[in-house]
């Protein structure tokens, strides 16, 4: 029979008993993990959000009828149990209060448990990720999952702590906005009281963060969550948490990367032990690319990019001959020592992985005892050959491989073959922490799909003042004033300095193709707002769900999320999203299109 608690309060949690403790009476409450059953003496291990601790359950202590109820005790009961500590006779030095153990004096059954679906404890990290996720409540008992929530809190803190010492105001904003269909595909939550009408779920704070300065609340933050209809990946889910900053009266990048610096090397040295007495490095978005082929580059090893094209041009080889023109580029990466590591099947799947980013394919040479062997090597002169591999630093034992398209597709393509090369030659750090700012983003990039520009960052994003001229006659030419902060070649945050002048706000509208009844029409009352002084202003935010996972040693964002979704953006647990009664379509004057719900 089930208990209550009655006059019991906790003195103290099972994971937090010291050897200081010891002929203390303690009242300790939790989860059985195990339990053995010696016949005079039964030992329990009791569970709680800070760690184990060893009860004995004494047929010689306990009446007859409490050591009954003890025996009928099973595996995820909830106790509670009084008794004094004592010192254990088998030390357990796997757990931190293996030194010691209670000995109870009474304890009350407050909850009984069926057998779970699967083993709660380490053990369970080889159980399907879709069973867990179903039963989240019961692999949240897991001491794994349960640090880095735990670890997920004490950032939070520490983040509300440094901003408001640096000033900041902690403001919530709206769930249910105006949406804006210019970025991601928004969350449309439908409104009863105005029928046919719809809000949209914030996918950032970024107008509402805007709209404070301009209230003049001079510095703002809030822990925010965000929600992007997209696809999911192991870094990615369709409900977030930013943290999300801005400030007024800067209008230097480095004003705002400063503050963001600062508070990444307070975490990062209080939950990583990181000592990062130093400025973090600077690199331009055209640098990364060129180097790394990546706008989030992992700087941990090298495998850098180079370009090759001028020392092709004019050869004889069309693949190379084709792409020596204006936009495009032939580049090539030095895996350097791999010819052992790749055999002739593994090189074909570094090909077909190029092609899925749209490369027509990788042309490839070894370096041997015997000379360079390459397949375009015919093609080409030996002067020509010679200096790719001066250029290239080409020894025996080098696998070289060469991309040749536009620079977009070269820049993927070798991004990614960097990244798996690194992954098959080991090349990667786990250990490293590489902190890197990305600065001088294009403005402008063109959209196929809308046959126009469009913003890479956000439409009030504010251009370089020296390229503001080339607003009307270059736009893919104009640099933002916009900064991402990537860390292991992850994007951890970004932000930028914002357009604060209406006429330049204008400017950069027309250049994104908005007519006056499209900038109304989306951004009306913002654009009204600018009317009434805007301070110069800036911010950032910072994806809070990838920086524990940087924090906490886990390549799944579902490790950080109390309850995540998964690839197809529903949850397992609790069925969502499923079907609502016909009555609450009706209020909404919402019609399926099958007629059915």
């Amino acid at each position: 029979m089930e208990e209550f608690l009655g006059d019991y309060k906790r003195t103290v949690y099972c994971g937090d008993v010291t050897e200081a403790m010891i002929g203390q009476e303690l009242t300790v409450m939790g989860w059985v993990a195990k339990q053995r059953n010696l016949g005079s003496l039964i030992f329990a291990d009791l569970r709680d959000r800070a760690g184990i601790l060893q009860v004995v359950f004494d047929s010689t202590v306990l009446s007859q009828e409490d050591y009954a109820k003890a025996e009928s005790i099973r595996t995820e009961f909830v106790i509670a149990a009084k008794g004094k500590l004592r010192i254990r006779e088998s030390i357990n030095d796997k757990i931190k209060t293996g030194k010691v153990e209670l000995l109870v004096d009474e304890f009350k059954l407050l909850s009984q448990a069926n057998t779970t679906p699967f083993f709660i404890g380490d053990a369970s990290a080889n159980v399907n990720e879709a069973l867990k996720l179903k039963y989240r409540y019961l692999d949240l008992r897991n001491s794994s999952l349960q640090q880095k929530l735990m670890i997920r809190s004490r950032v939070a803190k520490s983040i509300r702590d440094y901003l408001t010492e640096c000033g900041f105001l902690e403001i919530e904003t709206p769930f249910l906005g105006r949406s804006t269909p210019e970025g991601a595909r928004d969350y449309l939550v439908p409104s009863r009281v105005h029928p046919g009408t719809f809000y949209a779920l914030p996918q950032s704070p970024q107008l509402y963060k805007q709209l404070l300065m301009i209230s003049g609340f001079d510095r703002y933050f809030q822990i925010a969550r965000c929600f992007r209809d997209e696809d999911l990946r192991a870094n990615r889910q369709p409900e977030f948490t930013q943290v999300d900053l801005e400030m007024s009266f800067v209008d230097s990048e480095r004003d705002v990367m400063d503050i963001a610096e600062g508070m990444i090397k307070k975490i990062f040295s209080e939950y990583k032990g990181l000592k990062l007495d130093y400025a973090f490095p600077v690199m331009t978005y055209a640098e990364a690319m060129d180097r790394f082929g990546s706008d989030k580059p992992d700087t941990r090893f090298g495998l850098e990019i180079k370009n090759i094209t001028e020392l092709v041009d004019g050869c004889e080889f069309k693949a190379f001959a084709d792409n020596c023109t204006k936009g495009k580029s032939v580049r090539a990466i030095n895996a350097e020592g791999f010819a052992s590591m790749l055999s002739r099947k593994e090189i074909d799947r570094l090909v077909e992985l190029a092609k899925t980013y749209k490369a027509k394919g990788l042309a490839y040479g070894i370096m041997k005892e015997e000379g360079f062997n390459c397949s375009f090597a015919k093609f080409l002169t030996e002067k020509q050959i010679d200096n790719i591999i001066k250029k290239m630093n080409i020894k025996v034992g080098d696998v070289l491989f060469v991309c040749a398209d536009t620079d977009e597709t070269v820049f993927a393509a070798l991004g990614a073959l960097r990244l798996a090369l690194a992954e098959k030659g080991n090349l990667i750090d786990k250990n490293r922490f590489d902190f890197l700012w990305i600065v001088d983003f294009p403005m402008f990039e063109w959209d196929e799909e809308r046959n126009r520009y469009v913003a890479k960052h956000h439409p009030f994003t504010s251009p370089k003042t020296e390229d503001i001229p080339l607003i009307a006659t270059d736009p893919a030419a104009v640099r933002a004033k916009a900064y991402d902060l990537v860390i292991n070649g992850e994007e951890a945050g970004g932000g930028s300095i914002r357009i604060h002048s209406k006429e330049l706000q204008q400017t950069v509208f027309n250049a994104l193709g908005f007519s006056d009844a499209d900038i109304k029409e989306r951004f009306g009352f913002f654009v009204e707002a600018f009317n009434y002084g805007t301070p110069p202003h800036g911010g950032l935010a910072f994806g809070l769900d990838r920086l524990i996972m940087q924090l906490t040693d886990t390549d799944n964002i579902k490790d950080v999320i109390a309850f995540p979704k998964v690839q197809n953006a529903s949850d397992l647990m609790t069925d969502a999203p499923n079907i609502v009664e016909d009555k609450q379509l009706d209020e909404l004057e919402i019609a399926l299109k099958n007629g059915n719900n």
